[in-house]
């Protein structure tokens, strides 16, 4: 039985998918852990599931179109007892992974880490990365694309708000840390600058503040979250995406 799940929601993530997989394979096999790969297909039209397949992990498809009920979905069926939820675009190292081992068997019930934007970002993007990292961390709050936590927490915490459809990471990292010791590991992990390059300033600032005016009940629904659910936009630093 694998020690530890990794849970993958991904939705045409062709392009990136296979590079997520192979770093977090590598981190795994180099700490000598027993794991399980699942990839959360939901509802892709692309290679998504091939390629997830191709790379060993365990294909579960679902038409949800929504993060946190496709997190869940991962969860449900995996049969690690610690769970760490990574993203489809989102590079781990050996040092994030056994920092992120190490924190759960000192008994910590979760957490996560620092966060690294590969390739070229935006100006407005860089001020806005430094301006929400830190808050983070001075809230506890683990960012989306890397959080970890025992099975058990994962459970009690009832898993990831399935009436959100975004902001979910920061719901279950404040229903974690209220059960135990939540950590926020100095290691980081690369994850995609691409929203930061596909979409304009006026674009993600002006989404950041609607949802900042209107409060939770804009999370609600899927409406005005295109930054998340709207058509994959081309990522100008790829011809491939």
């Amino acid at each position: 039985m694998p020690s530890l799940s990794f849970i993958i929601p991904a939705y045409n993530e062709a392009p990136l998918l296979g590079a997520t997989l192979r770093a977090i394979g590598s981190a795994a096999d180099a700490l000598g852990l027993r794991f399980e790969l699942i990839v959360v297909d939901d509802a892709s039209t692309d290679a998504t599931a091939e390629i997830a397949r191709q790379h060993g992990a365990r294909v579960i498809c679902v038409a949800f179109r929504q993060i946190a009920a496709t997190r869940n979905a991962g969860a449900r069926v995996a049969a690690g007892e610690r769970l760490v939820f990574v993203d489809a675009d989102t590079i781990i190292s050996t040092e994030v992974l056994r920092g992120a081992v190490a924190a759960l068997a000192a008994g910590a019930v979760g957490g996560g880490c620092r966060i690294r934007f590969e390739g070229q970002v935006p100006r407005y993007g860089r001020v806005l990365i430094a301006l929400l990292q830190p808050v983070y961390r001075r809230l506890g709050l683990a960012a989306g694309c890397f959080l970890f936590c025992t099975r058990q927490a994962f459970a009690d915490a009832r898993g990831f708000d399935e009436q959100l459809f975004a902001a979910e990471e920061v719901v279950l990292s404040r229903a974690l840390s209220r059960l135990g010791r939540f950590v926020l590991l100095e290691e980081s992990v690369m994850t995609s600058a691409r929203k930061l390059r596909a979409y304009s300033r006026a674009e993600v600032l002006g989404t950041l503040l609607r949802l900042a005016l209107r409060g939770p009940k804009a999370l609600r629904r899927r409406a005005g979250l295109e930054l998340w659910y709207g058509k994959r936009r081309l990522d100008p630093a790829s011809s491939d995406d």
